[in-house]
């Protein structure tokens, strides 16, 4: 498997954030309708060291151990403490996708998730279409189990949403 850690962000991420917030063929990944400032996003990374507990949500760094490269980032969000469960989101710069750093990344977040929050479920919300973000999250157990329909609009179309859950069969 590929060799990446997943890390907080730092102020020298900047850059990379700016460019993948600012990715309009990523905006619907994130329902974003409009561009994201650098100034924004310096105010975030200030602040995205705050407790998952207090924020209810964490951004990590996807970053390649070799050369220290950020790739990506992995979330947790909609973190629900009380029922012990997140939501889980990732994305890959496109030239970095088909070399396993996502699969890498996603068994990290779902070890962290389950051995240090000890959740009891991830779940993720995955466009019908988004074919390899549904084999990624297959090849870790997430079960669909649920459709919504004509829940997301590219402009032209609707299309579906799906719904995958991993439950943590240990911590029961």
């Amino acid at each position: 498997m590929a060799e990446v850690k997943i890390r907080a962000l730092e102020p020298k991420d900047i850059d990379f954030l700016f460019e993948i917030e600012n990715d309009w063929d990523m905006w619907h990944l994130s329902h974003t309708q409009q561009p994201f400032s650098a100034r924004l996003l310096q105010d975030y990374i200030a602040n995205a060291d705050r407790d998952i507990y207090d924020a209810k949500q964490f951004r990590f760094g996807i970053e390649i151990i070799k050369n220290q490269k950020l790739i990506g980032f992995i979330d947790l969000f909609d973190f629900d403490p009380k029922n012990k469960r997140a939501g889980v989101g990732i994305v890959i710069h496109q030239k970095y996708r088909n070399k396993s750093y996502g699969t890498a990344a996603l068994q990290l977040v779902i070890d962290y998730a389950f051995k240090i929050l000890y959740l009891h479920q991830l779940y993720a919300n995955i466009a019908d279409d988004n074919l390899p973000s549904i084999r990624l999250f297959e090849t870790f157990g997430f079960e669909r189990t649920g459709i919504k329909k004509d829940w997301l609009f590219d402009g032209k179309n609707f299309k579906d949403e799906l719904l995958y859950q991993l439950i943590n069969s240990s911590n029961s």
